[in-house]
């Protein structure tokens, strides 16, 4: 917690950020800790030397301390079937070639310890309690006494082997709701043993836990423990209890708390965009009082200047960044420099990382499609600069842009608008997605550093394109080399009777408020853009939520005496009476994002929105949207007429691709990608990916 005792100059941008921290025998160079993801690279030896590329670059990017994704300290507690594991020699060796690649990048890491009790995609997997899993389906056994003991010694044996593995720390999980949580909370264990019933029986097994470690690790290995300070389900732990456990992990030979925010299961958002900066870091602050070892806050902590604000006030001590570092590894290095408007920041989409995670695909980031993939996506330094123009500003054109020039290619982008951004530039007027502006502000610098030549305002030719006029160049220098074909996507109009009545409008016109919304509106598409263009039109004209605005509108309480901190959500009253209509039977919204999903269902539920499935569109008048209703058989139920002052279309998109052909014919090498490629549900995700791909493609 202290800083060593040279003098230290501080650092001009972020004196607190970048002081050392100390943490039992280790001196961390700043206070950025890369907290714990599993990626999927954690569970197959294949996968070992990506692993340690994925860690490495993100070592030389500056952070202070890496956690690992979570290794099971035993068979019956990985995470899926198979999956990473610390326990036994064969495992040290192979752990030995991640901490030597980041030792040699200048790093330090920690190996994260965790045993997923009922969360386990396993069929071995044994549990506190008798509730079963809600998010995974193997039925788990309840621990015998004996089980109980047999695992508390494995924490102790892995913590050895990870001390051997050259881990300069290890953490154990204890929060998230895996086994160690589902142990300390009521709602998942329901023992009446010496393990279950009071508050220290309930605590006796992480008490165990830390005292076996400790036993087992060099006297100046630090010890940190995730915990959970707010698990956000029903029965949950109290705060007297929460700081009572921390009192008694720092007693025992914890020398660290990196706090721990809701369960998978939790009703109550933590990690998604729509969650305000830091909104959980009053959590960490309050047991500043409990203990005197460093606190590490976590969840939604994204730019260095918030970190720095937290800092400043003086009751934590680092800051856990985990999705903001595989959006960028060089993040802590460009906010030590005074460089942050270069950072790539993390928007808290979820798309690549969780999203992935939660179904058993190797996790990357929608912003950074590199993360997980740095030995075999690589923007290495071309020997030819070749003549690149890139025709749309979208995320998919703008990617490819930044990526080639930074490969040293010579690079024009044309836009036919009058700003970068495309579809993102809508997203971000979105309630809870006003961090897409800051994607679109990295792009911008971007641009500017790596000597892109931007045309905005300037629907360019095929022609244009192929004599060279459309360049800023002259002569021969003005032909390209490549096109890249990034233009994106424009709504689909639907064939309705009545579709071009003026109470009908796209949901560009809507969300960037082209025209005047009134008071009853049909959405017709129940897609993603449906979901959101619905959440926007229930709120009012400044849609971010205060604090105390969110916590009251998802039910997160202020009574620490409540068991979970969870009390009955109080949503603001909606500012339009909506209808949310789709053709397809069935419930709405089912293929929105794993983790992100429920969120936006329960927003729209919570501002009464009439979600209406199975409809026919039959016409479209001044009474309004005229439907015919059908059940999941396809029968009719009936007829109805929605009086609506405005219907906003949300049916889908259709690829702008009228370059393609000519450019193609002429013989210019072209690469279309993004919505121009396949305007299916709008996928940044995928555009992004494809615009570096090319990038990385180019000779």
């Amino acid at each position: 917690m202290t800083s060593p005792t040279a003098p230290v100059t501080p650092n001009p941008h972020f004196p607190h950020l970048f002081t050392p921290l100390q943490i039992n025998g280790l001196t961390l160079p700043n206070r950025i800790v890369m907290g714990s993801m599993h990626t999927g690279l954690e569970d197959r030896v294949w996968d070992t030397d990506k692993l340690a590329a994925y860690y490495a670059e993100r070592a030389r990017g500056g952070a202070g301390l890496i956690i690992t994704g979570g290794f099971a300290t035993s068979r019956a507690g990985q995470l899926v079937i198979l999956g990473g594991k610390m326990t036994n020699t064969l495992e040290v060796v192979r752990h030995r070639t991640i901490t030597r690649a980041v030792h040699e990048a200048g790093g330090l890491i920690a190996m994260q310890l965790i045993h997923a009790g009922r969360y386990g995609y396993n069929p071995f997997k044994v549990a506190a309690g008798s509730e079963p899993s809600p998010i995974h389906p193997f039925k788990h056994l309840k621990m015998t006494d004996r089980i109980i003991w047999h695992t508390i010694k494995t924490f102790g044996q892995s913590a050895k082997l990870a001390e051997r593995a050259g881990y300069d720390a290890i953490e154990l999980m204890g929060g998230e709701g895996y086994l160690i949580n589902q142990f300390l909370c009521p709602h998942t264990n329901d023992r009446t043993d010496k393990w279950g019933g009071s508050t220290e029986n309930r605590q006796r097994f992480l008490v165990e836990i830390i005292k076996e470690v400790r036993k087992q690790v060099s006297a100046d290995f630090p010890v940190i423990l995730r915990q959970s300070i707010a698990d956000f389900v029903k029965n949950g732990q109290t705060w007297d209890e929460i700081a009572l456990m921390a009192r008694k992990a720092e007693e025992f030979g914890v020398d660290a708390i990196n706090t721990d925010i809701g369960w998978h299961e939790a009703g109550v958002p933590t990690i998604v965009t729509s969650v305000p900066r830091g909104a959980f870091v009053k959590f960490t602050e309050r047991l500043r009082d409990e203990v005197s070892i460093p606190l590490i806050a976590s969840n939604r902590i994204n730019t260095p200047e918030f970190a720095e604000d937290i800092l400043e006030r003086g009751r934590v001590d680092a800051v856990s960044m985990a999705r903001p570092m595989l959006a960028d590894p060089d993040l802590p290095n460009k906010a030590r420099d005074g460089r942050s408007d270069e950072i790539n920041t993390c928007i808290g989409c979820n798309q690549a990382c969780l999203d992935h995670a939660f179904v058993g695909k190797k996790v990357s980031c929608l912003l950074n499609p590199r993360a997980g993939r740095e030995t075999t996506l690589t923007l290495g330094a071309t020997r030819r600069a070749r003549h690149v123009a890139v025709i749309g500003a979208g995320p998919a054109g703008l990617a490819a842009a930044v990526s080639a020039a930074q490969r040293g290619h010579r690079v024009e982008l044309f836009e036919a608008g009058e700003s970068i951004g495309g579809q993102f530039s809508i997203a971000a007027r979105i309630p809870g997605k006003e961090e897409f502006n800051e994607t679109i502000r990295y792009y911008t610098r971007q641009l500017e550093i790596n000597n892109v030549t931007v045309h905005l305002g300037k629907r360019v030719s095929a022609e244009e394109i192929l004599d060279g006029s459309a360049s800023a160049a002259k002569g021969e220098a003005a032909k390209f080399d490549d096109v890249v074909i990034a233009t994106g996507v424009v709504p689909r109009i639907p064939d309705i009777p009545g579709i071009d009545h003026p109470m009908v409008m796209s949901y560009a016109d809507a969300v960037l408020g082209r025209r005047d919304i009134g008071k009853r509106v049909a959405v017709i598409g129940a897609g993603g853009i449906g979901f959101d263009v619905t959440e926007f039109l229930t709120v009012d004209e400044s849609p971010t939520l205060n604090l105390k605005e969110w916590e009251q509108e998802w039910g997160v309480s202020e009574d620490l005496s409540i068991p979970g901190f969870v009390t009955k959500p109080r949503p603001l009253p909606p500012v339009r009476e909506v209808f949310l209509v789709q053709r397809k039977p069935g419930r709405q919204g089912k293929t929105l994002g794993k983790t992100s999903g429920w969120v936006h269902r329960a927003a729209v539920k919570m501002k009464g929105v009439e979600q209406i499935s199975g409809a026919t569109y039959d016409l479209i008048d001044d009474e309004g949207l005229h439907i015919t209703v059908h059940d999941k058989e396809g029968n009719e139920t009936g007829k109805r007429v929605l009086e609506v002052d405005n219907v906003v279309v949300c049916a889908g998109q259709e690829s702008v691709r009228d370059l393609v052909d000519p450019l193609t014919v002429a013989g210019i090498t072209t690469h279309v990608i993004g919505g121009a490629d396949l305007a299916s549900e709008l996928d940044a995700k995928r555009a992004i990916r494809q615009g570096t791909e090319v990038a990385a493609s180019l000779p």
